[in-house]
């Protein structure tokens, strides 16, 4: 009996250093990661260029050039949106040039209106455009021409346009410290800024003109917001390292974090 009893422990812990023994790192197989497959930026495929509105008008008298941004060579539906929306953002512009000569198809001609707009690519060439629409323009009779600009930034891998407060984290006082740094800027340049002017005061109406560039933010101030006519518009570039405590890590400006 007591020999069985012996030869039935003896077997026991044998098995259990043997279960012990496979389930060490020696004995296990390797694993291989499972990886997640990188997609190609949507823009790798694509070629950003324009199409052109032109038109003359003898009632009331005017020339109207504008260009409108157009990524070809796609169908895309978030292709599809970027060009939809910057033909919709550029025919705003034309339409408010047009309404804004309502009732001077009457009056003495001098030299004739005029509207142009033309745009940039401001930010590197990646699935996050940013692009900048510069006006110049001029109202017959008036004793100066006028310029305005309009930004535009979109994500081509969501198909959605981006808004400023999609940069930051949530609940960060992104405006307060934009205007900081902007007012700092302009008092330090020869344009009579004062800091009393509210055209660079923290408020969305101000920082509605802002790209994305490879050096930092870029806002830019039109005429008569922050300066005199006669001083242009002024552009601040914001350098992300001032703005990286506040950058949303997985927003936009994320390649731009150190």
């Amino acid at each position: 009996m007591k020999n069985n009893f012996r030869k039935f422990l003896i077997r026991f812990l044998f098995l259990l250093a043997l279960i012990g023994l496979l389930s060490c790192d020696v004995f296990s197989t390797p694993v291989a990661p499972i990886l997640t497959p990188t997609l190609p930026p949507v823009s790798q495929s694509l070629t950003l260029t324009f199409t052109t509105i032109s038109e003359t008008s003898a009632s009331p008298v005017y020339t109207l050039t504008a260009q409108v941004p157009l990524l070809a060579d796609s169908n895309d539906p978030r292709v599809q949106q970027f060009n939809q929306q910057t033909a919709a953002l550029v025919q705003q512009a034309v339409d408010g040039f047009k309404q804004s000569l309502a009732g001077e198809s009457n009056m003495p001609i001098a030299m004739g209106s005029f509207f142009d707009l033309k745009y940039s690519l401001v930010s590197p060439w990646s699935d996050i455009l940013s692009l900048k629409f510069d006006v110049d323009s001029y109202h017959d009779g008036a004793a100066h021409p006028y310029h305005y600009s309009r930004a535009f930034t979109f994500n081509l891998a969501t198909g959605h346009q981006v808004s400023l407060d999609q940069l930051f984290l949530p609940g960060t006082n992104y405006l307060q410290v934009l205007s900081d740094y902007c007012k700092t800027e302009l008092e330090g340049r020869d344009i009579a800024f004062d800091a009393s002017v509210t055209g660079a005061d923290p408020l969305p109406d101000n920082y509605q003109s802002w790209n994305i560039s490879a050096d930092g933010l870029v806002i830019t101030f039109d005429e008569y917001l922050v300066a005199a006519y006669a001083a242009g518009p002024q552009i601040v570039t914001i350098p992300y390292a001032e703005l990286q405590a506040m950058i949303d890590s997985n927003g936009p400006l994320s390649i731009y974090l150190q």
